[in-house]
C-alpha cells in the first residue's frame, strides 16, 4: 500500500547528505516552507546548495539557515531587499557564493530538470555578465532567426521542499493561491521532495482536475497546523 505521510519533519529528512543541492519553494515569504527550513536546520546537512527565488527576509526560514552556517552556495534571482541583511553580511564577506539567475531563466532550468531537457537557448542574459558560467568562461550562444541566444543548462535538485495545502496519501498536491509559485516545478526536478500540507484528504476525496502536484513527484508530505498571523489572516 502507498503511504507517503511521514510522522515528522524529522522522519521526512532523515539522510539529507553535506553538500545536497535543495530547492525551497517560495516567493518572498508567500509559500516558504518555514517548517520544513527549520527541520533541515535541525537535520544538520552542511555545505548546501539552496535554489530559491529568494535569498532570505529577516531572521526566520531560509535567513535562518544562512546564519546557521550551513550554505555554501544560493541560486536566486533576488537576493537582496530590506530585510536581507543575513545574505548581505555573508556575501559582502565571501562565506556565501551567489548565482544570479533571472526568474523567467530560474523557472525554465528547473522545469528543464523536471522534463528531462538538457538545456534551452533564451535571449535573456545575452551580451551582460549573467552571460557567464561561474568560472567565469562565457556559455555558449547562438544566432536563431537573426537573434542571439545563449545556452542554459537545468538545475536539478538533491531535495525539494515545498509548502502545499491539501495532500493524499499517495503524494498528490494542491496549492493555497499565489503560494504555489515555483512548488510544483521544483517537485519535479528533484530526486527527493518532501511537502507540508494543512489538510491529509482520502484517496478520491481531491477531484483529479484540480490536482496540480501528482503523487509521482512527491516522496513525503508532512500535516501541519495552520498558523494565524498579527493581522489576523493565516499564512499560506
Amino acid at each position: 500500500m502507498i503511504n507517503k505521510i511521514s510522522p515528522s519533519i524529522a522522519a521526512a529528512l532523515q539522510g539529507t547528505p553535506d553538500g545536497a543541492t535543495v530547492l525551497i519553494g517560495g516567493f518572498g515569504t508567500a509559500g516558504i516552507p518555514s517548517e520544513l527550513i527549520d527541520g533541515l536546520i535541525e537535520q544538520g546537512a552542511r555545505d548546501l546548495t539552496i535554489v530559491n527565488n529568494n535569498a532570505g527576509n529577516g531572521e526566520t526560514g531560509l535567513a535562518a539557515l544562512l546564519k546557521a552556517g550551513r550554505v555554501r552556495k544560493i541560486i536566486c534571482s533576488f537576493p537582496r531587499q530590506a530585510d536581507s541583511h543575513i545574505f548581505d553580511g555573508l556575501y559582502r564577506s565571501g562565506k556565501l557564493q551567489l548565482e544570479l539567475v533571472p526568474q523567467g531563466n530560474l523557472a525554465e532550468r528547473l522545469r528543464a530538470a523536471g522534463a528531462g531537457i538538457g538545456g534551452f537557448f533564451t535571449p535573456t542574459g545575452y551580451g551582460t555578465e549573467l552571460a557567464k558560467k561561474a568560472n567565469g568562461s562565457l556559455k555558449e550562444t547562438r544566432e536563431i532567426n537573426g537573434r542571439m541566444y545563449v545556452f542554459e543548462e537545468p538545475i536539478h535538485g538533491d531535495l525539494a521542499l515545498i509548502r502545499a495545502e491539501r495532500g493524499d496519501r499517495w503524494g498528490n498536491l494542491t496549492y493555497r493561491k499565489a503560494a504555489r509559485n515555483f512548488g510544483p516545478v521544483m517537485a519535479t526536478a528533484a530526486k527527493k521532495t518532501v511537502a507540508t500540507v494543512h489538510e491529509i484528504c482520502e484517496l478520491g476525496q481531491m477531484d483529479p482536475e484540480t490536482i496540480v502536484t501528482p503523487g509521482i513527484f512527491v516522496s513525503q508530505i508532512v500535516k501541519i497546523p495552520r498558523v494565524a498571523t498579527q493581522a489576523g489572516g493565516f499564512k499560506s
